[in-house]
């Protein structure tokens, strides 16, 4: 049974901090009947074949994808930004689009379109998928025939449908929906009652079923206790195997989420008492088991074993006790035998278990491409997602029988005349002996041996960690940064994924310390080398890497002559009590409160340190941020403006959220990145670049 398999979420956007998948974009300076080419602040690279940051706001990258039952076609979703400047601003476009498995590529539903959750029917005729279409009030389940024919709606409620899952014959659906606000709060709100009661007024995500025939029923809503997060279907179609937090809070959705199982009417089967965080769940071809991703327990930062249940839940077993590295999807091969994706180091595996935990195999070595999800033919046809140094995810596929996987779409052929710097997995010795792996990208242009300014890049999380696959992005343009002479380096600090939950828990209960010590000891390996010059070293990262660059900036600030703090934490006390992951701070982060050990807090909080920065710091932050509230980018930037020892400039981003959405916001923080680090790593430095930007805009559309 064919399903969606999606992106795993991109280092730095982890399940604690940054998890919540931000995308980009809104400057009124940019509308399009006011565009003039304006001189650009960065000069453009195209003498020299290197990334612009007018090309990289153009990057499109696949996001899901699901193979049909005979393997034939894979149906995907292809995120294209908006242009900057020429379209209405906002979050990038999602297209849905089938390639056959021998690359023939067609557009479904393509433009000014927002798909997204694809599932074949069984008989592989249709494409179901969700959209808030032209004249739609809500987002709704739409169908189309794949070979010919429009798409029709077949399920719509009164709020957006925001996942879904097809019994196994095809004749009904499961929705989930957010219970929809009441006609009387909406009259209130029209009159001006538009109060907010702080984790008091949430409302849940609702289980309802639906026919897909013409003609059926109207919706029915199934009773289920707390807020659905995820719905599969049995292939047995008695039973729902769900994925309930008791309510529709943050922390809860990511703590206190557990699998419950139901019938199609509501009644409780059984359920799991995962021991902690959970992910992905899978039903075996017979229905008589469960798979799904959870976390070892409780204190586990991140989702990454590989459980497996009876149809009814009860007690679980793990079929990959001790792997050092992290499951991040899972599909049946038959009754008795599992597939699954595992992130180890900085690539991924494509192995098989038995369901006894036994006839281990590995399919596609951790090496090349780095997978980060896949689906299964019933012919036994797979289809992946993966990236490259080369280039942002696409789909590739692993015919039934073949040992090697064919890639199928080709989202950016300009890239192919884009000269791209080398990028170099590189491991070296924390000052405690431990072995810490990252990535460097070196410049793409070097006179001799002459040394050159690093910028390093800190991953958010701290349960995330960076792949040797694509990673330049908005917030990272590593391509661009390479082309302008800077080396980039991106480690894997302890705590990262990856390497097991042994290694993830390094840092628990003492967040920074010895992390950033990890990254500030990569530094001088670099510096060893020959490559770097250690007095032009700068730092930023976004989350938690946006904490790792506070960090830099004042406890570490001899080290550092530049640095740029997106969205980060600069007091952890304030944090846990204004943030909204209280308890998943406590549990997996820091194993006490701030009353509990207030000098635990003090001593890891940089706004401690803020009277011996040097370090012109640059700090940028939206201002609906729910993770890492505001705040503390206004904390750190009154500490560090009132002990007047470096530059530092605050840039708040109205509407955005824990990372930039919109196109013109992405693109904006691009720019202010590198102009802060040309300026104090390779200009003049001294007081802060001019505040207002020349932005040049995208002359050309290069997505052809």
């Amino acid at each position: 049974m064919s399903r969606v398999l999606a992106m795993a979420p991109p280092a730095g956007e982890s399940a604690g901090f940054m998890s919540r998948r931000g995308s980009m974009m809104r400057h009124p300076m940019l509308r399009a009947a006011a565009l003039l080419l304006l001189v650009f602040a960065l000069p453009v690279l195209a003498a020299n074949g290197g990334m612009t940051l007018e090309q990289l706001a153009t990057l499109r990258t696949v996001t899901q994808a699901t193979v049909s039952p005979d393997g034939g076609r894979i149906a995907y979703v292809l995120s294209v930004p908006r242009r900057v400047g020429v379209d209405d601003d906002g979050p990038a476009w999602g297209e849905l689009h089938v390639v056959s498995r021998d690359g023939a590529n067609r557009g479904y539903v393509t433009g000014q379109v927002n798909v997204g959750g694809l599932e074949w029917s069984p008989d592989g005729r249709s494409l179901y998928y969700l959209a808030k279409r032209q004249g739609d009030e809500a987002r709704s389940l739409y169908r189309i025939p794949v070979d010919g024919g429009e798409s029709s709606v077949v399920a719509t409620l009164k709020s957006d449908i925001r996942g879904f899952s097809l019994s196994a014959d095809g004749r009904q659906v499961a929705l989930l929906a957010l219970q929809p606000e009441s006609d009387e709060i909406r009259a209130l709100k029209k009159k001006g009652f538009s109060q907010k009661v702080y984790e008091e007024d949430w409302r849940p995500v609702q289980l309802w079923i639906a026919g897909t025939g013409e003609g059926a029923p109207a919706p029915r809503r199934v009773e289920v206790e707390g807020s659905v997060q995820s719905v599969r279907w049995s292939p047995a179609g008695d039973r729902l195997a769900l994925l309930v937090a008791p309510r529709q809070l943050t922390d809860d959705t990511l703590v206190f989420t557990r699998v419950r199982i139901v019938s199609p009417e509501g009644r409780v089967l059984g359920g799991v008492e995962n021991p902690g965080k959970v992910g992905g769940l899978s039903w075996s071809p017979d229905g008589a088991h469960l798979a799904f991703i959870s976390a070892e327990d409780a204190h586990d930062a991140q989702q990454g074993r590989l459980f497996v249940a009876g149809r009814d839940g009860g007690a679980w077993r793990d079929l990959l006790p001790g792997l050092s590295g992290h499951v991040v999807d899972v599909e049946w091969r038959d009754a008795s035998t599992i597939q699954f994706i595992s992130f180890e180091g900085v690539q991924a595996r494509l192995g098989e278990v038995g369901l006894d935990g036994g006839a281990q195999r590995t399919l596609l070595p951790a090496e090349g491409p780095v997978w980060s999800g896949f689906d299964r033919s019933r012919g036994g046809d797979i289809a992946l997602l993966a990236s490259t140094p080369q280039h942002p995810s696409e789909v590739f596929l692993l015919a039934a029988g073949e040992s090697a996987p064919r890639r199928l779409t080709d989202s950016n052929p300009w890239l192919a005349d884009v000269r791209l710097a080398r990028q170099e997995v590189i491991r070296y010795q924390a000052r405690d002996g431990l072995e810490i792996e990252g990535l460097l990208v070196h410049p793409l242009e070097r006179r001799g041996n002459e040394r050159v300014p690093l910028i390093v890049v800190v991953h958010g999380g701290p349960e995330s960690h960076y792949t040797n696959g694509w990673l330049t992005s908005y917030a990272q343009p590593l391509h661009h940064a390479a082309a302008r002479g800077y080396a980039l380096f991106l480690p894997n600090y302890r705590s990262s994924t990856g390497r097991g939950v042994e290694f993830s828990k390094k840092g628990f209960g003492r967040p920074g310390m010895e992390e950033f010590d990890d990254v500030v000891d990569g530094v001088d390996h670099l510096i060893a080398t020959g490559l770097v010059d250690g007095s032009k070293v700068g730092i930023t990262g976004g989350s938690y890497g946006g904490y790792a660059s506070a960090w830099g900036a004042t406890y570490y600030s001899e080290r550092f002559a530049a640095s740029v703090m997106f969205v980060g934490i600069s007091d952890q006390a304030s944090l846990v009590t204004t943030g909204d992951i209280p308890w998943e701070q406590y549990l997996v982060h820091m194993g006490t409160w701030p009353w509990e050990d207030p000098e635990l807090f003090r001593k890891t909080s940089p706004i401690t340190y803020a009277k011996q920065s040097r370090t012109p710091t640059l700090i940028l932050h939206g201002e609906a941020d729910p993770r890492v509230p505001p705040m503390q980018s206004y904390m750190f930037y009154r500490y560090l403006k009132l002990a007047g020892q470096a530059p530092v400039r605050l840039v708040l981003y109205p509407g955005e959220g824990h990372g930039n959405a919109r196109a013109a916001s992405r693109y904006d923080y691009s720019l202010r990145l590198m102009q802060w680090m040309d300026h104090y790593l390779k200009g003049p430095g001294g007081e802060p670049p001019p505040y207002a930007i020349d932005y040049a805009l995208p002359g050309g559309d290069t997505r052809k």
